[in-house]
């Protein structure tokens, strides 16, 4: 059997033509569409308009901390952070908000991710920075919180338009972060075919956040996704595949996509969402 190997973001090797021409004659009959033409990347017609204008309402502004820890002062750190956030929910003439907060269970261990919502716009980004630097509790929590980590990362992301609205869980549940390092310039085309993949992956309410990088790493995309427990992730994902057209979706989507990795998160006590 010819085989036909592939590597994400690179062009497909097929050794042989004589699968090509196979292919290409079902396409011309119409019995079947070009397997190969859904895993090339379609152009994108150029525009005037930015892409994250197209994708997303830029009034809400995320921001994503990612906090690798010291092994030894998880719990240091945690009872912390815990802290910080107390004296944020306390400034109420800021619209800024903790999503979730999480500890990594399978990937990046000793890690912990936060999510923040502003309403207003990078000005309330601005201003919320001027009024918290200006806490003398909060910049000592800050300063005492850098001798728990081993380094960390800030990103601020916009939420894509298509994805579900946003709702806090409740109960205990876990989460998965899949994060995706797109090939510049493909963001669109992501967008496109994700609009009509999220409506496979709604049957069990799992699709918790789908957020994409303004200012950090750019071309990063990151799907959150909410489930009871690792066997129901597993039945949720299958059920997906069953879906006509999922696999469709899944097809456009590969070539765009440069690297990916995957973690599971639990919720930490104060993390408003479960």
């Amino acid at each position: 059997m010819t085989s036909v190997t592939f590597r994400l973001g690179k062009a497909f090797h097929v050794p042989l033509v004589r699968n090509l021409a196979t292919t290409s004659a079902l396409a011309r009959d119409g019995s079947s569409e070009s397997w190969l033409s859904k895993l090339l990347v379609r152009k994108i017609e150029p525009t005037k308009e930015s892409h994250s204008r197209m994708l997303s309402d830029k009034e809400i502004i995320y921001e994503l901390h990612t906090h690798n820890i010291r092994p030894d002062s998880v719990g240091k750190y945690l009872e912390n952070y815990k802290k910080s956030v107390e004296i944020v929910s306390s400034k109420k003439d800021l619209t800024i908000e903790l999503i979730g907060s999480w500890s990594v269970d399978v990937g990046d261990l000793d890690q912990c991710l936060h999510l923040w919502r502003y309403t207003g716009g990078f000005e309330m980004v601005d201003q919320s920075k001027k009024v918290l630097c200006s806490d003398p509790d909060y910049v000592q929590l800050t300063q005492e919180r850098g001798t728990f980590l081993r380094s960390r990362h800030l990103q601020y992301l916009l939420a894509f338009s298509y994805w579900p609205q946003l709702a806090l869980r409740q109960d205990k549940n876990i989460y998965e972060i899949r994060s995706y390092r797109l090939k510049p310039g493909t963001m669109i085309e992501w967008g496109n075919n994700w609009a009509r993949a999220i409506n496979y992956r709604q049957n069990n309410d799992e699709a918790f956040a789908g957020f994409f990088s303004q200012i950090g790493r750019l071309y990063n995309v990151h799907h959150i996704w909410c489930y009871k427990d690792l066997l129901s992730r597993k039945e949720t994902r299958e059920s997906a595949w069953r879906s006509p057209g999922w696999d469709e979706c899944v097809a456009y989507t590969v070539p765009l996509i440069r690297e990916m990795h995957t973690r599971i998160l639990t919720p930490t006590d104060f993390s408003p969402t479960q």
